[in-house]
């Protein structure tokens, strides 16, 4: 069995639980409320930012030439060109340019972005995937599994769904997905099992993201 299939089999029930989170459910059926939606938007663009960076590391341990040009071809395009249409998209919401680069991370995207990046410079290409994976997989599923719900014709969702639901972003997550396999291919059980927990923490936080923006968790308010 490969390691991205014992993953997803291993922890299956935290894996599916993100999919069927009520934000997730709720925008398949295109009924979110548009404001928890707008929740979601401001703090992924936050997420984004130091998402990024987990790119930047993949470039920086990677022993291939390749690799190393692939991953550096996904920092550019995030920065360059996703967060560049993540600021379009927001406007569609009414959320201004403004809003998205003064926006403070909230207790669970600041503790999700601090875990991914520890993982990842902590060690070598291998944990910089599977920090950065739970999130590119599964909202490359959450797509897929909503490409034929009301939600993939919501005026506002539509856009969302087809992002990532499509050709190219189901292409780079199984790139990614692939060069996991390689790269554990004849690693110890005792490695397999410190990846394994990292990526269950991951799937975790994922979890802690949907949940944060359909309750609007925000750093309490203190006077």
């Amino acid at each position: 069995m490969k390691f991205s299939q014992r993953l997803v089999t291993e922890l299956k029930p935290i894996w599916e639980a993100n999919h069927h989170h009520p934000f997730v459910q709720e925008l398949a059926d295109g009924t979110l409320d548009i404001e928890k939606f707008k929740f979601y938007m401001v703090q992924d663009y936050v997420y984004l930012i130091d998402y990024a960076k987990l790119f930047a590391l993949g470039a920086i341990k990677a022993t291939d030439l390749a690799v190393e040009g692939k991953f550096a071809e996904l920092l550019s395009e995030t920065l360059n060109t996703e967060m560049g249409l993540h600021r379009a998209y927001a406007k569609e919401f009414g959320i201004e340019e403004a809003e998205l680069e003064n926006a403070n991370p909230t207790p669970v995207t600041l503790s999700y972005t601090n875990y991914m990046l520890s993982v990842g410079q902590s060690g070598g290409l291998d944990k910089v995937l599977v920090a950065l994976l739970p999130c590119m997989w599964s909202y490359n599923q959450i797509g897929h599994l909503l490409k034929d719900t009301p939600g993939a014709k919501h005026p506002l969702y539509s856009n969302w769904v087809a992002m990532y639901s499509d050709d190219e972003y189901t292409s780079l997550t199984n790139w990614t997905i692939d060069l996991l396999d390689e790269i554990t291919a004849g690693k110890s059980e005792a490695e397999l099992k410190e990846l394994t927990e990292i990526f269950k923490n991951t799937t975790r936080y994922e979890y802690l993201f949907w949940d944060m923006a359909y309750n609007h968790q925000d750093w309490p308010k203190i006077k």
